[in-house]
């Protein structure tokens, strides 16, 4: 057991919005240093819409040996004047009542008059940024350009995921291919049409090759995620492959009812094509009655399910349009509803 008096304790502190390289070396280096590392996030909502909450996770999850203090209440005034100096020092000692810090980590000027304070060791990590040339300002102005700077885990988070479900010939795949081309980014084609060519067997497959067809297009969509430009653009999700088993077998596998409880979560906007447009027959489709009653049934799941959705009717240009009304109005992170429905 290491003995407490010379136990080594370091403090980094920050909006981490978002979180990125730069912010990981300081961190890094602090673990391998010290022998416990803090870290204060501020909550900062006039900096960013990522919610404390999401940044915090972010740290927790790629550094687990550290402790991360939410800063709720942090003060919003930065600057090198004696007030603002003073109000920092006076919330951090506040926050650590008790608590022994011993070498203070950060690249700012701010290292002095905090460590200071303190009575801590001033360790000042890569602060010419010659190692991570980047600051989370230049990271905000443009996500997309600075995500080699981004951990997986963070820019996954920063992208929203837009999905498009709806019955077989609903016009999910037209849109959602037309729509990446005009954001500039990916989409994720229905992993299922190429699984079912694949695996069918008297057009069917069995509860076990559903949900490894579901589990397959999730991996995918984690993999077309780094690729995406501020959207990804998805083609039908769990919740499709679920209703598919239902029909099919009238059950599910356990793991794909969990997948398609989880899908609720995984997308921040969700888009019913609905079934108004001529009926295209292809090998792997059973009929327009049958696309009438499934898409009855993708509906009434997602109502069920209390999930949010907007519903895309008339030609491809209508649909386009609507889905660019909402786009434009929608901020991640802020009230779907009130951006929406106000």
């Amino acid at each position: 057991m290491k003995n407490t008096a010379s136990k080594k304790v370091g403090l980094t502190l920050g909006k981490f919005a978002p979180l990125h390289l730069g912010h990981q070396y300081m961190i890094q280096t602090a673990v391998e240093e010290m022998d416990e590392v803090l870290v204060v996030i501020y909550d900062s909502p006039e900096v960013t819409d990522i919610p404390l909450s999401v940044r915090s996770k972010w740290i927790r999850t790629i550094y687990p040996s550290v402790e991360v203090i939410e800063a709720w209440d942090g003060p919003s005034d930065t600057g090198d004047t004696p007030g603002i100096k003073q109000k920092q020092e006076t919330y951090i000692l506040d926050l650590l009542p008790g608590r022994t810090i011993t070498h203070f980590y950060s690249s700012e000027f701010y290292g002095d008059h905090m460590s200071k304070a303190l009575g801590a060791v001033d360790c000042r990590v890569d602060e010419q940024r010659s190692k991570y040339p980047i600051s989370g300002t230049e990271v905000r102005k443009n996500l997309y350009l600075n995500r080699h700077y981004l951990h997986p885990i963070v820019y996954a988070d920063c992208i929203t995921k837009v999905v498009f479900l709806g019955a077989p010939s609903t016009g999910k795949t037209t849109i959602t291919e037309q729509l990446a081309k005009v954001y500039d980014t990916v989409w994720m084609p229905e992993y299922g049409r190429e699984y079912w060519e694949k695996h069918q067997m008297n057009r069917r497959l069995s509860k076990e090759q559903l949900l490894e067809l579901a589990l397959g297009h999730i991996q995918r969509e984690e993999e077309k995620i780094l690729e995406a430009n501020q959207y990804l653009f998805v083609d039908t999700n769990a919740v499709t492959t679920y209703l598919f088993s239902q029909d099919y077998h009238g059950e599910s596998h356990p793991r794909l009812v969990e997948l398609a409880d989880q899908a609720n979560r995984r997308y921040d906007l969700v888009f019913l094509c609905e079934d108004d447009i001529p009926y295209e027959d292809t090998c792997d489709r059973s009929g327009a009655v049958h696309r009438r009653i499934f898409q009855k049934q993708i509906k009434a799941d997602l109502l069920e399910r209390r999930i949010p959705f907007i519903s895309l009717r008339g030609s491809l240009d209508e649909r386009m349009e609507k889905v660019k009304q909402v786009l434009a109005r929608y901020r991640k992170f802020v009230s779907l509803g009130k951006l929406l429905f106000s």
